[in-house]
């Protein structure tokens, strides 16, 4: 496996591959990697013929008060755990090698990013947008790779991706949950014991409002029950807890056949993310 750092010695990997008629599998992550991106990148292992993970902590979707900073990194131990699964190429660029320019232009993520987390987190799907078209262009992926934890950041670079013709398949993989339902992330290793215990609420939540919800067609109800569950069940301060349409993040309507049940909770000074995906089926 090659560990990159500069666009230069990314490009020369993606025009080798590309010259051989090869396929292209690019799983972007912002490092210290877990199971949830280990299964990313084995599946893009199974379905491409070359494998590109990106590692960077991309600034320009963090808040002026949010973790950039602090954010976890430890470039030794992912180049590691990458190798488990036969990544072929890391891209590991520095912030002045990603951005050595600023001309002003600006990727606005519209609705979709207004809502959810996007509420609560204004600028930042604009930045996801950002970086990640950028590593479209890099790596020239056949397919990019992306867990539906983020089903909101999902439906956004899907969007982005239909309506500005991108040449590549945008796949997505289910969560990977530890053994009690959490949902396996990089911010969990800010839990504190006592937290770590708490946070399983959150996906028993979202499994209540939906059990509820196929049952009722009532949305009102099905939030209420998810909401009254994590109060009862945590400490935790909800920032939403939200039922809608995927993957046009609507409201639901009789019309509506899948539905994305998304919560976002502090436990803590932690915000976890979480979701369901489902059809009028379960």
């Amino acid at each position: 496996m090659n560990v990159v750092k500069t666009i230069a010695e990314l490009k020369a990997f993606v025009n080798e591959v590309k010259a051989q008629g090869k396929t292209i599998g690019l799983v972007p992550t912002m490092g210290f990697l877990h199971d949830g991106h280990l299964t990313l990148a084995n599946t893009a292992r199974q379905e491409n013929d070359f494998v590109i993970m990106s590692i960077f902590v991309n600034p320009t979707q963090f808040g002026p008060n949010e973790d950039f900073e602090s954010y976890p990194r430890d470039l030794e131990r992912d180049v590691k755990l990458a190798e488990t699964v036969s990544v072929d190429v890391i891209f590991a660029p520095t912030v002045e090698e990603m951005y050595p320019t600023d001309g002003g232009i600006r990727i606005c993520a519209g609705r979709q990013s207004e809502i959810l987390c996007g509420a609560s987190r204004p600028g930042h799907f604009d930045g996801v947008l950002q970086v990640v078209s950028k590593l479209f262009h890099l790596a020239e992926p056949t397919r990019a790779y992306f867990g539906q934890k983020d089903a909101q950041q999902v439906a956004i670079i899907q969007t982005m991706v239909r309506d500005y013709n991108f040449p590549l398949e945008i796949c997505t993989v289910p969560i990977v949950r530890e053994v009690d339902g959490l949902a396996k992330s990089s911010r969990n290793v800010y839990l504190t014991e006592e937290e770590r215990i708490e946070a399983p609420a959150i996906y028993e939540a979202l499994q209540i409002a939906k059990e509820e919800f196929l049952a009722s067609q009532d949305v009102e109800r099905a939030v209420r029950l998810a909401i009254k569950h994590i109060e009862n069940k945590t400490s935790g301060k909800i920032d939403y807890l939200q039922l809608l349409s995927y993957p046009d993040l609507k409201v639901v309507t009789e019309e509506t056949t899948q539905f994305l049940l998304a919560t976002a909770v502090y436990i803590g000074k932690t915000r976890l993310i979480d979701n369901l995906i489902f059809n009028i089926k379960g």
